[in-house]
């Protein structure tokens, strides 16, 4: 085991012995799991996603109804939605730049868009259809869902798939990106997860390859970086990258590519957000709570 592998195995084993507070290079966190005023006191099911609008909301995804749970960032319950039977396997959720909400349904093979009020306004796939890598309409359990700026839809589409795949605005069909299952360049296995940064470059969760795959706005790939993803991708207005890794119960904290930050979570990290103060939100999958992260 050379010095740096060392020198993470110390820091994890440190952090998993005093899981609220972590130190790593010059940086220190604390983590509230109990920030969220859940109705009844409870999830009541597993904590599968979380977002944050930008304007000091927090929703939080829940494998079991109601599925959408709207918070304050200070805790405070506002609202909940979503009726049972909507979904199977509940998976991600996450705001586009006017406050629409995005839903994935994996089992169902569909992916749904909401107003901020929760009116569904569009769905991508048909309920209960899946579509090969070659499909330009249908998904097989897709896991996550970015909006960049000009309106486009990002779907990763990875569960059984091996591709991001690019709509418009309106849901008409651009482009697949990858598309072919391996560990060569520019192909992916297991996305997990998709990101667009202010460059315009996508930002893929490739997690079965322990790494992360980036490509151009037109979907030609550009480079990778070997850092563990399986589960949340986020970036935040300044270009910085969390990526959760639900096997390592780690936060990787990324700039151009280089690994910044780690922060370990007595969790399993799934789904991400990153509030407009900085703060992060992370669901347990495994805990059924979220924590909230600061510095």
């Amino acid at each position: 085991m050379n010095t740096r592998s060392l020198m993470k195995y110390f820091l994890i084993t440190i952090a998993l012995s005093f899981p609220f507070f972590m130190v790593h290079g010059q940086n220190e966190y604390t983590i509230d799991e109990n920030w969220a005023d859940i109705p009844d006191g409870q999830w009541a099911g597993s904590t599968s996603w979380v977002a944050a609008n930008g304007k000091g909301q927090i929703l939080v995804m829940v494998r079991t109804a109601p599925y959408f749970r709207l918070f304050n960032r200070d805790g405070t319950f506002i609202r909940s939605w979503g009726e049972a039977g909507m979904y199977n396997n509940a998976h991600s959720v996450s705001f586009d730049q006017d406050g629409n909400i995005w839903s994935t349904g994996a089992a169902r093979h569909v992916v749904h868009k909401y107003s901020p009020e929760g009116e569904l306004l569009m769905t991508l796939g048909n309920m209960d259809e899946a579509g090969d890598n070659q499909s330009h309409s249908l998904f097989n359990q897709p896991n996550h869902v970015a909006v960049a700026d000009n309106g486009d839809i990002y779907v990763s589409d990875g569960y059984q798939n091996s591709r991001i795949i690019q709509f418009n605005s309106t849901g008409e069909f651009i482009r697949i990106i990858g598309g072919i299952q391996g560990s060569e360049d520019g192909f992916l296995d297991l996305p997990h997860g998709v990101a667009v940064d202010s460059a315009g470059r996508i930002i893929v969760n490739d997690s079965a390859n322990q790494r992360i795959s980036v490509f151009d706005s037109n979907g030609n790939y550009i480079e990778s970086w070997a850092i563990p993803s399986r589960g949340g991708i986020i970036i935040a207005q300044d270009d910085t990258v969390y990526v959760s890794d639900v096997n390592a119960g780690a936060i990787n904290v990324l700039k151009d590519g280089h690994l910044l930050d780690t922060i370990i979570v007595d969790a399993r990290p799934h789904g991400l957000a990153v509030d407009s103060d900085g703060t992060v939100y992370v669901s347990d999958a495994r805990g059924q709570k979220v924590l909230k992260i600061s510095r």
